[in-house]
């Protein structure tokens, strides 16, 4: 295991070796200390699938179905879940790099110990996500999505495309948004409570308190 630091949050790490890896692309019934590269799995069908202490580059699982199971322990890279429906699973202990998650919905999805770096999460959808344990977004873009229900406290959303993001009884109290991108972003402001931004931020976080509060500006 490794140990990465984004702002105040640790987030602990696989440091998997491809040597020790078996070659495979056969998703049934699971997969442990896998090396996948490259596989075709857009459209599948998953229940209760676990995936463990894996490594999987550039695989396609856009437009597929992921009831319960787990994702533990893994490293993954240039991966499309894109219209994806993922419910009910528990990510810990994953670093999921330079995947696209464009129209993705996660529903009652479990986060422990999991960075997201460079991912595209725009118009996805997060619905009763929580934070057990650290949780890291760095250089994401989260435009346009929806998060309704999340419990995400302490989590760190460092240099990430918020614009247009829809926050609905949410809770990110105590997270780390500065270097991001608030610009256009929809939410009552008790979404909001707790967090910690920079100063560079304030003009977009005035904005959408104008628009929460339903003040008149004027310039006389």
């Amino acid at each position: 295991m490794r140990t990465t630091t984004i702002g105040d949050v640790k987030v602990l790490l696989p440091d998997l070796e491809p040597d020790d890896l078996d070659n495979t692309t056969n998703l049934d019934g699971g997969l442990t200390e896998a090396l996948v590269d490259g596989a075709a799995w857009r459209g599948s069908h998953l229940e209760d699938v676990s995936i463990r202490s894996s490594m999987i580059t550039g695989a396609d699982l856009s437009e597929s179905t992921w009831e319960a199971g787990s994702l533990y322990g893994c490293e993954i890279t240039r991966t499309d879940f894109s219209g994806a429906t993922l419910t009910g699973i528990t990510i810990e202990r994953c670093a999921i790099t330079g995947s696209r998650l464009t129209g993705t919905k996660l529903t009652d999805v479990r986060l422990k110990d999991v960075l997201f770096d460079g991912c595209r999460f725009d118009y996805a959808s997060f619905h009763r996500v929580a934070a057990a344990g650290s949780v890291a977004f760095t250089d994401c873009t989260l435009t346009n999505g929806a998060w309704s229900s999340c419990r995400l406290p302490r989590i760190a959303l460092r240099s990430c495309d918020l614009a247009g993001l829809e926050l609905d009884s949410c809770h990110l109290g105590g997270a780390d948004l500065q270097g991001s991108r608030l610009h256009g972003i929809k939410a009552p402001l008790d979404n909001l409570r707790g967090v910690t931004l920079g100063e560079d931020q304030l003009p977009d976080l005035t904005r959408l308190t104008v628009a929460a509060l339903n003040l008149t500006v004027r310039n006389e």
